[in-house]
């Protein structure tokens, strides 16, 4: 097959749409196809262009097999709702050339990622020239999110967007999305349910998960002035706008204070970058168990997640449903536990919380604790409860590592995805999956 992906992100970018993205490239291309990935210069998480790239030239690469045409962008320094419209902009009109030149080329499959929803008129107007098939995945409900959060607060401009979004959504052959609660947000919008598909983000299964007395995490603890004994809680991820990482602060503050001995061997380790960090910092500023990172490159991230003896997952209420984080992946396949905060009812909880089988044949186990979000009291005396029972936290890490190899093998949804375009291609209509997914929107689990 020619397969024509389209998206704003793309590696080097290390962690979200960029690394599934460029991972699914890799494989396509692996599996003998012609890939042709259409993408801006790397600038996510640290919202700067990466060195040995451009914000304002044209470039085209081959990588790992996959030929690689980056278009200019402009990048803002302080990120708003204003100059992140302007900044997706920008993009997709220096992107527009670029993609009618494909037209040349004939793809069978034009694949659009949103964010950005501003890419995806492009995208469709390509695929109807080029008679190929036109598949947008969500990633997260960009709009829904930046007025939910209160980036964006027009409400007249929230009516005209959304009723956009829904007429965009409507004209494309297939819209997947990563999770069940985001399918169904995509039937309410109006695709038709024949036209949903799932795609789960997914994790190199055979890259995470090393064992945890490998030489590098007792070098990684060193390095960060850990005690063997010390019971790690681990953040990594984006410092952004969604993650609601104002709670970090006072979870970590709380536990300093409890009276518990199991306190006083409590470190927090808070890695990634992004908009968020700098307030992070300033609101640690005086607490001594706590410890800051620069984002890891990939070869380092299982001796990092393994550096965990209890992953957080903290969420905005406002974002239930709206995302699905995609750092969850690494912190289930890492096999440690994961302290999430999210409404009863809500994807996350219901992954963490232990609502799906963790294989075929298995009964619901949680792979975690849930917590309310926004409530750092009841987040701080979770830690302490989990940190208090190292039983407790192996028997969760073992299902979650369960969970991760049945659910979320990278391999296999990859794998899965390729056969669905194949069907796509050849005029088949998608039911590999959709009995079994049908019947979990049915009985309303995930």
């Amino acid at each position: 097959m020619k397969i024509l992906l389209y998206g704003l992100n793309y590696s080097p970018e290390v962690i979200g749409i960029g690394k599934y993205t460029g991972e699914m490239a890799r494989y396509l291309a692996s599996q003998g196809h012609e890939v042709r990935v259409v993408t801006a210069p790397p600038y996510y998480p640290s919202w700067q262009v990466g060195d040995g790239f451009s914000a304002t030239r044209y470039r085209r690469t081959q990588q790992d097999g996959v030929d690689v045409w980056r278009s200019p962008l402009w990048v803002p320094k302080r990120v708003s709702g204003a100059t992140r419209i302007l900044h997706h902009l920008s993009f997709a009109a220096s992107s527009l050339p670029v993609m009618l030149r494909q037209l040349f080329w004939q793809p069978d499959v034009v694949w659009v990622v949103a964010p950005s929803l501003m890419c995806t008129p492009t995208a469709w107007l390509v695929a109807r020239l080029a008679r190929a098939n036109a598949w947008l995945h969500v990633q997260d409900f960009e709009l829904d999110a930046a007025f939910s959060l209160g980036i964006l607060k027009n409400p007249r401009l929230k009516a005209l967007a959304l009723r956009l979004e829904r007429f965009v959504l409507r004209r494309f052959d297939v819209v997947s999305t990563i999770s069940q609660n985001m399918r169904r947000m995509l039937l309410d919008k109006g695709v038709p349910r024949q036209a949903t598909e799932m795609l789960p983000n997914w994790v190199d299964i055979s890259h995470i998960g090393l064992p945890r007395e490998h030489a590098s995490v007792a070098q990684l603890r060193d390095s960060l002035g850990i005690a063997p004994d010390a019971v790690v809680c681990l953040y990594s991820g984006n410092m952004g706008a969604k993650q609601g990482l104002e709670i970090l602060a006072e979870v970590a503050q709380q536990c300093s204070q409890a009276p518990e001995a199991v306190a006083r061997r409590l470190v927090f380790v808070f890695c990634g970058n992004g908009a968020g960090r700098d307030a992070l910092e300033k609101s640690c500023q005086g607490l001594s168990q706590v410890r800051f990172m620069d984002l890891q490159p990939l070869d380092v991230l299982p001796s990092l997640l393994a550096l965990a003896d209890i992953h957080l997952l903290p969420q905005r209420a406002d974002a239930a449903d709206l995302v699905m984080p995609s750092k969850l992946t690494g912190m289930l396949a890492s096999g440690r536990p994961v302290i999430a905060t999210a409404h009863a009812g809500t994807e996350l909880a219901c992954v963490v919380g232990g609502d799906v089988p963790v294989g075929p044949s298995s009964s619901p186990s949680p792979l975690g604790l849930v917590v309310p979000p926004e409530v750092p009291s009841a987040m701080a005396q979770t830690v302490l409860r989990l940190a208090a029972d190292p039983v407790l936290r192996q028997t969760m890490g073992a299902a979650a590592r369960a969970f991760a190899e049945t659910h979320l093998d990278q391999a296999a949804v990859l794998a899965r995805f390729e056969a669905h375009l194949q069907a796509l291609v050849k005029g088949q209509p998608l039911q590999l999956a959709l009995a079994h997914d049908d019947s979990a929107l049915r009985d309303g689990r995930s």
